[in-house]
């Protein structure tokens, strides 16, 4: 005799196809990111950071410029310029010049520490911004990796007492980097993931364009080809293509748990580093790297409760 009370139990998956795509979009664009720091870190030692910061701007909004145009895309309302300008703000104008500046008193280990807050600043930005609402198991796993990234940040750099100046300059790089990514994630959704980014480009080209001529006047750029090499890349990659990923990333969302792949952004920041740099890479590489990264997997996949 059957049994026709009995039911099948259907388990959910912990991770949604969505957020999956979500998560490796975002995570192709961290490994774009992930040169930013060394990159810069290069460049600095040929050209003035207020160049690098604009320069690569002005290059990237030339870029843009030609996608638009080419792919024929309407110009953005009203409405969406003023939050362009935020995005504008925030990663074309606040991110890079800040972090340029920072990067001439303090070495590319020491600049990880950007990175290595930027998620939780992130998640917050957008927790403020939008009704995502991530249970407190999130933040609890949030906290907990942003305190390992920074710890093995820290220790990368030298200790604690190795703080500088720069880390107000980084300070500040972040929260201009954290709401551009926020509001960036949130227009990405209205007018695409690669518009978002070109479009804010294209609106700051203009401020950013004079800052790079008054730049190269004052200081004439003396950098060697591994210097320019390294100037491209931050214009064609950093401040261009890894936003094609990184918005589509956080446009599939949600946001604030896409931004948590950024936890692993100091690990390979720092390995890039030692391999470009020559920074030295101890044991706390290895052990802070596999804390960070575990605690990057256990935040995406924490799920957010039923709206």
């Amino acid at each position: 005799m059957r049994n026709h009370s009995s039911a099948t139990v259907q388990v959910r998956p912990v991770i949604s196809p969505r957020t999956s795509a979500g998560i490796g979009w975002g995570l192709l664009g961290v490994v774009a990111f992930s040169f930013t720091v060394p990159f810069t870190r290069v460049a600095v030692a040929g050209l003035s950071p207020l160049l690098i910061g604009s320069g690569r701007a002005v290059v990237a909004a030339v870029l843009a410029a030609a996608a638009l145009a080419l792919t024929r895309q309407r110009l953005p309302p009203p409405r969406i310029r003023a939050r362009l300008a935020l995005v504008a703000g925030g990663v074309v104008v606040g991110f890079p010049i800040l972090t340029s500046y920072a990067l001439t008193a303090v070495p590319a280990g020491h600049g990880a520490v950007v990175i290595a807050l930027l998620p939780a600043a992130t998640a917050t930005a957008a927790v403020l911004r939008t009704r995502e609402r991530p249970p407190a198991a999130f933040w609890a796993i949030t906290v907990l990796g942003s305190l390992a990234a920074v710890t093995f940040a820290f220790l990368q750099s030298g200790g604690i007492g190795h703080l500088h100046w720069a880390d107000l300059l980084l300070l500040g790089a972040v929260g201009c980097a954290a709401v551009g990514y926020a509001e960036g994630g949130l227009l990405a959704r209205e007018v695409g993931p690669w518009q978002t980014i070109a479009w804010a480009l294209v609106l700051a080209a203009p401020p950013m364009l004079v800052l790079a001529v008054l730049a190269a006047a004052a200081q004439p750029p003396s950098a060697s080809p591994a210097q320019w090499a390294a100037f491209a890349y931050l214009a064609v990659v950093s401040m261009f293509l890894g936003f094609f990923a990184w918005y589509r990333g956080l446009a599939i969302g949600p946001i604030a748990q896409v931004s948590q792949i950024q936890l692993t952004q100091p690990v390979m920041s720092i390995v890039w580093a030692a391999l470009l740099l020559g920074e030295a890479v101890t044991w706390t590489t290895i052990t802070g790297g596999l804390a960070i990264i575990l605690c990057a997997g256990a935040a995406v996949r924490v799920r957010r409760p039923a709206s």
